[in-house]
């Protein structure tokens, strides 16, 4: 009989500190407890899974003083969410959800790192402005539609042959520099199809931040190329009128459920507070006049996108404009390529993100 399968434990990976100071704080601050220290060596069971190493970060980080301005800016914002009129009114909840370092099974799903008492879903937004990440084949050819698309090389499928001239640029530069570790690149092999997982290891510590001159030339054709082709791509997928509607409410990440945003979107921004439309919400409100993608190369591979939206409440036309940045995961040659999908207008100026009351 075959041996009996062995069952491995799943291990997520630990969050940044920053992200646990700023989500674990908003939650605990929705607890009314009243002092921010107190608070945190309460450790309130209402705050359902934080493990008690999470806590002892979260207390020495206080105790440090590297991340103050983090604590008293997500203090704040969960103190705000408890008195709003739109969310908590005051109402201290019997129960809170950290979702801590889990995966979202689809983009499009709500990106909530807090559920309060099973209804209020909130997203903790803290200096960023990424609205996804992903395969670019899962935008450019699927638009967000579906599940996250399979990670490979979208370099080699949109711009082969400007690919393979930055490679042997890159090669030929090095190969010659005299640099310690160039030895190592003659072994590498021709066509960067072939490259193995070590080979891109070497390649990208030798190539460093800068690069040679011919070989930054080379990458120039590159990031033009992919930038043009995966503008085309999107573009063609496009559709009618709807269907880019569509396409801008998942770029917006509105959901199936209405959310709150809570965060900052910079040091020295005032603090970010938005309750978040349903697709619903928003088309009893707005219309999708037009939505538009160019490229646009700037050191790397960039795609534009600009949406216009007529508001029937207030009359006048919106825009909403983004950029999608497409590069590898970890450094030139390192990491299957992805696409980073950034909101450019603020937050509060965005149809269907209101202030929170």
């Amino acid at each position: 009989s075959p041996p009996p399968r062995r069952h491995r434990a799943t291990v997520l990976p630990m969050p940044p500190l920053r992200t646990e100071v700023t989500e674990i704080t908003t939650g605990v601050a929705m607890l009314g407890l009243g002092d921010l220290d107190w608070a945190l060596g309460a450790r309130p069971e209402q705050l359902v899974g934080v493990e008690d190493a999470q806590w002892d970060r979260l207390t020495t980080a206080r105790a440090d003083g590297t991340h103050d301005a983090d604590f008293h800016r997500a203090w704040d914002n969960g103190l705000a969410f408890l008195r709003a009129e739109e969310a908590l009114r005051g109402r201290v909840p019997h129960r809170i959800e950290w979702k801590g370092p889990d995966k979202l099974p689809l983009v499009t799903d709500v990106p909530a790192d807090l559920r309060v008492d099973r209804v209020f879903l909130v997203s903790c937004k803290y200096l960023s402005k990424v609205l996804h990440n992903l395969a670019p084949s899962g935008l450019f050819d699927g638009g967000l539609a579906g599940s996250v698309a399979k990670a490979g090389d979208w370099f080699a499928a949109v711009a082969p042959s400007e690919l393979q001239a930055f490679y042997d640029a890159a090669r030929a530069e090095l190969e010659s520099s005299g640099l310690p570790g160039a030895k190592d690149l003659a072994h590498l092999p021709d066509r960067v199809g072939d490259l193995a997982r070590t080979g891109r290891d070497v390649l990208k510590a030798a190539l460093g931040r800068t690069l040679p001159p011919s070989a930054a030339d080379a990458y120039s054709g590159l990031a033009r190329a992919v930038a043009e082709r995966s503008a085309d791509r999107w573009a063609t997928t496009l559709g009618d009128r709807a269907e880019k509607e569509r396409l801008l409410w998942r770029l917006l990440r509105l959901g199936g459920a209405p959310y709150f945003v809570l965060g900052a979107s910079s040091p020295s921004a005032p603090p970010m507070r938005l309750r978040i439309d349903t697709p619903w919400d928003w088309q009893q409100r707005y219309r999708l006049t037009a939505f538009e993608v160019w490229p646009e190369p700037a050191g790397q591979a960039v795609v534009r996108w600009q949406a216009s939206v007529s508001d029937r409440d207030e009359g006048g036309d919106l825009t909403v404009r983004g950029h999608v940045e497409v590069r590898w995961s970890h450094g030139r040659f390192s990491g299957h390529p992805e696409a980073k999908v950034y909101l450019d207008t603020p937050h509060a100026s965005v149809p269907g993100y209101h202030p929170l009351r």
